[in-house]
């Protein structure tokens, strides 16, 4: 019940403040410097049809290119505290200090995407996002859903996110879904260049882990 009720508050505050401080994993070491290092070339980003907070269809592609772009597999009721809410906790801090950035803006945006279309619908998310969804902001953030199982299953197949309903929970199709928290890191050619789980979601090292693919852009970051 605890982490229902987190995941509300969340939901109800997103953009207003960081509504629950969640903690997120720290770094026994120190991030090795933007640039001093070189993130390969994972996969390319899986393209699709969704649905922006409008009910308006989209394709995926225009939310994970021309931008470095982090993307999180969500769901808005998760419960479990080191899953989504975390996620969402760190996706506001990083998005906090790449406003800071003067080499981040309009070069980066963060996307969020459910995957529990069924429940996450437009309206769903836009509440999910509060006052971050459409706001003016250098670092844009989106909220995204799908039509349903045939839209999504594709892109969650490219993305390599297993997703599942307890056999418990799978009759009325309610209650928690079992999946392993996946954040991505997409260069603004559309290739995946780093996922972080839960236990390596520190917003430091993404901050950097961005920063190095404004480099390799010819970008001079602060």
């Amino acid at each position: 019940m605890m982490g229902r009720a987190i995941a509300a508050v969340l939901a109800l505050c997103a953009g207003t403040a960081f509504a629950h401080e969640i903690a997120t994993p720290k770094a026994d070491f120190v991030a090795p410097a933007p640039g001093s290092y070189r993130l390969e070339k994972i996969m390319a980003a899986p393209d699709g049809v969704v649905l922006n907070t409008e009910a308006k269809p989209r394709r995926l592609s225009g939310y994970t290119r021309g931008k470095v772009t982090v993307l999180s597999l969500m769901y808005t009721h998760c419960s479990d505290e080191k899953g989504c809410p975390m996620a969402f906790y760190a996706l506001q801090m990083i998005q906090r200090d790449l406003e800071k950035e003067r080499s981040a803006r309009d070069r980066v945006q963060l996307v969020s995407l459910s995957f529990d279309p069924k429940h996450d619908t437009p309206e769903a998310m836009r509440a999910y996002g509060g006052e971050l969804v459409g706001a003016k902001s250098a670092v844009p953030w989106h909220f995204l859903t799908t039509t349903g199982g045939q839209a999504l299953r594709p892109i969650l197949s490219g993305f390599g996110q297993d997703v599942s309903r307890p056999a418990k929970a799978a009759e009325d199709d309610t209650g928690d879904m079992s999946h392993v928290l996946k954040v991505f890191l997409i260069d603004r050619a559309g290739f995946v260049r780093e996922i972080y789980s839960a236990s390596f979601l520190m917003p430091q090292v993404v901050m950097n882990d961005i920063k190095t693919l404004l480099i390799e852009d010819g970008v001079r970051v602060d």
